[in-house]
């Protein structure tokens, strides 16, 4: 696409591009705006540099992609503002949410169409990247067997799974932890093309297969969607903003700067159930 009010520089040439020109604490106009969204649909996973979002204006620019999404599970970081997820780390922290390859909230029966964080506070001394895959590139480069294998296949995505480190007995009583079948295969709703759905982080087994099987089949395409060719890594500056379609994308959050901290706030946003069409 010829940009005309914005600047896009790819990161990679398999997934990621760094936005330029844009404001985000002001509302996008129609231009910017489509620009902006053609910039996702051709790049997966777009960054904006120095923006000073407050909560509203990032929730405003969610918006524009769709109704906001509430999670199930998470605690609530904003009281008055169910739809912000708290991102942070600090001294105390054990771990970091994302430390497994995952799209985020698979586990519904209609997962997010794309997710928007946006960290104001990032260690001091670097780390805390994230890794971004591509989904598309991932189902394409698998042999045509395998892909023959997969076509027709579900998976099921458990949201116990991804929250095994929880202790229950500390979460509200409103909090759902939800379970969904969905294809191994996707078709994505605005581009049309395949993209492998399965994660490391929800996904537990496959129900057309015996559980060897399942665990053998997941295993390879786990560690295939784990290729480094498949990837673009972003280094996070205070006031960066990611915004990733999670119906083509993987991401994986790096914990290496304990005990430093880290902290932002994620807007996502609701999507549809996923189908694959051939």
């Amino acid at each position: 696409m010829d940009y005309q009010s914005i600047g896009v520089r790819k990161l990679t040439p398999t997934i990621g591009a760094e936005i330029s020109g844009v404001d985000l604490s002001r509302p996008l106009g129609n231009q910017q705006f489509d620009e902006v969204h053609q910039a996702l649909m051709d790049n997966l996973v777009i960054f904006f540099r120095d923006q000073e979002m407050n909560i509203e204006s990032h929730k405003a620019f969610g918006r524009r992609f769709g109704r906001l999404h509430v999670h199930p599970n998470a605690p609530i970081g904003v009281p008055e503002h169910r739809e912000i997820l708290v991102i942070k780390a600090d001294e105390t922290s054990k771990r970091v949410a994302g430390e497994e390859w995952h799209s985020d909230v698979s586990c519904d029966a209609e997962p997010p169409m794309g997710s928007i964080l946006h960290l104001t506070e990032v260690p001091p001394d670097g780390g805390g990247d994230t890794l971004f895959a591509n989904m598309y590139r991932a189902y394409e480069t698998l042999s045509e067997p395998i892909r023959k294998m997969l076509t027709g296949l579900t998976a099921l995505h458990d949201s116990a799974k991804a929250h095994s480190f929880r202790n229950k007995a500390n979460d509200r009583a409103d909090m759902a932890f939800p379970a969904s079948e969905h294809p191994i295969v996707r078709t994505h709703p605005e581009t049309g093309r395949q993209a492998l759905y399965v994660s490391r982080g929800f996904t537990v087994r496959i129900p057309q297969m015996k559980k060897p099987e399942s665990d053998a089949v997941l295993e390879m395409l786990y560690r295939h969607i784990e290729t480094p060719e498949l990837h673009c890594r972003f280094a996070w500056r205070a006031n960066s903003v990611a915004f990733w379609d999670n119906r083509c994308t993987q991401h994986h959050a790096l914990f290496d700067y304990f005990p430093n901290r880290r902290y932002g706030h994620r807007v996502t946003i609701c999507g549809d159930k996923p189908f694959h069409r051939a």
